[in-house]
């Protein structure tokens, strides 16, 4: 008998997130999960043979197991498992329409076990789809996964819940936020509330400063349709820097259960604000102007295919916020993002105050200390100051580094994984998708009628040479 037996029911199936991600993370997951039963569905308008569906997911499939073969150094083609293979022939591709109750209640009936039910779907079709699931006879055990963004603005956002709650509990609603990959979570957690000596450090009596960065070096790559009307604030910080910080920042879970942790978490945004008071002054944004990363020339992002120029839309936004509790009152927290810039960055970085006192007679530059944490893959650095290896009186810098567990799932593995056994500790609370919306708003009304400048940075430059740009 197997442990699990379950229906991932796709909608938008022969889009790109189902190809890219939600394929291979299915296959990294089943290749983890061997005694889980799931059969795949998938649905969309598009008009899609069996012969043409099977070969899709196959070819996912191949991909991520060549890369999993890959990670482990392992060469030659790479084949199916029979376990894959098996997923693959049973598999089933119906095209639909996702907003019809008829064609909704067929899918459905393909479902051989309770399903569990993805939309890799813009989110005003996934709303329209979710109104009319409200009014079908649902199967007891049916999930729902939710991709980002959970509405528009803080009052859209608790409107969706309101629908979603109307008709399942919170707990089967996954909002799906894949910085969120359970190895990630753990190892933040293992580092803070397992170590005696690291935890006590973190508050407001030794801590200068947390940033919090996740600049890359691609450009727009064809996603003007969405990227145009969201930008760097709302597709990153909003959601996922906001919460990485929030378990950068909260009190200790009682456990890891969803309960405990999303509690935790809900209660650290509540207590964000613009550092200051004032959002004009602590937020900044830009857009790239045409340059060169690496061999490859950018255009201006004005000048991308499908781009609107007078939206006014920002490539690299920039935060300083304030946790006003009692642990973290006075140190500004800076979450960064932005697209074109000359080198990738992704990475937690807490810098310590400076030393007290340093004892007259030692020389050498002194630095604070700093405790960098890298996402994916995930690494620590701990850099501290000590004697030099040359003259005993001299101070010298020196680090100490380690890799932390990667775990076996890729990010999508992991945030299926949740979404198939009903476990939502990896998804975001939908409390805390609302909280994401009100941190940003100020900034974004700013932002939205002009009021705040929106500066340039030549693509493949760390930012506009004016900002304080971040130390690396």
């Amino acid at each position: 008998m197997s442990s699990l037996q379950t229906s991932l029911l796709i909608l938008g199936a022969s889009g790109d997130l189902s190809k890219r991600l939600l394929l291979p993370g299915l296959a990294t997951l089943l290749a983890v999960k061997e005694d889980w039963d799931v059969q795949l569905v998938g649905a969309g308008v598009e008009d899609i043979s069996d012969a043409d569906w099977k070969a899709q997911v196959r070819e996912s499939f191949e991909n991520a197991q060549a890369s999993k073969n890959e990670d482990e150094g392992a060469s030659g083609e790479s084949h199916l498992s029979d376990r894959l293979q098996a997923v693959v022939d049973a598999s089933r591709y119906r095209k639909a329409d996702v907003t019809d109750a008829d064609d909704l209640r067929a899918l459905l009936g393909e479902c051989e076990h309770d399903p569990a039910i993805y939309f890799a779907l813009p989110p005003a079709v996934t709303e329209k789809s979710c109104a009319v699931l409200k009014g079908l006879d649902l199967p007891a055990g049916t999930r729902l996964a939710l991709e980002k963004p959970f509405g528009t603005d803080a009052s859209s956002a608790a409107a969706l819940n309101d629908l979603l709650h109307s008709f399942l509990p919170e707990e089967r609603i996954h909002r799906v936020d894949h910085f969120l990959g359970r190895s990630t979570v753990l190892n933040l957690l293992g580092l803070r509330f397992a170590n005696r000596i690291v935890e006590p450090l973190l508050s407001s009596s030794h801590v200068e400063r947390v940033d919090i960065v996740y600049d890359e070096t691609l450009g727009l790559e064809g996603r003007a349709r969405y990227y145009d009307k969201a930008g760097a604030l709302v597709d990153m910080i909003q959601s996922h820097l906001l919460q990485v910080m929030a378990v950068v920042a909260m009190e200790a879970p009682a456990s890891i259960d969803a309960d405990d942790l999303r509690t935790q978490k809900e209660l650290v945004l509540r207590t964000v604000r613009p550092w200051g008071g004032d959002p004009l002054a602590a937020g900044k944004r830009a857009r790239y102007t045409a340059g060169t990363i690496g061999d490859r020339a950018l255009p201006s992002y004005v000048d991308e295919d499908g781009v609107d120029p007078t939206l006014g839309t920002e490539t690299l936004a920039q935060l300083t916020l304030e946790i006003a509790n009692w642990r973290w009152a006075g140190v500004p927290f800076t979450l960064r993002s932005g697209k074109a810039l000359g080198k990738q960055r992704r990475e937690i970085l807490i810098t310590f105050k400076a030393s007290p006192h340093v004892p007259d007679g030692l020389s050498g530059a002194q630095r604070p200390d700093r405790l960098r944490i890298w996402i994916a893959p995930d690494e620590m650095q701990l850099e501290l100051n000590v004697n030099g290896p040359g003259d005993p009186y001299t101070i010298d810098r020196t680090t100490l580094e380690t890799t932390f567990n990667p775990g076996r799932l890729s990010a999508y593995g992991e945030v299926l994984a949740g979404v198939l056994e009903g476990d939502a500790t990896l998804s975001v609370r939908g409390d805390s998708a609302v909280q994401g919306w009100k941190v940003v708003e100020p900034f974004l009304q700013l932002w939205r009628d002009g009021t705040a400048p929106l500066d340039e940075y030549p693509a493949g430059s760390e930012g506009p040479e004016d900002w304080d740009n971040i130390d690396a």
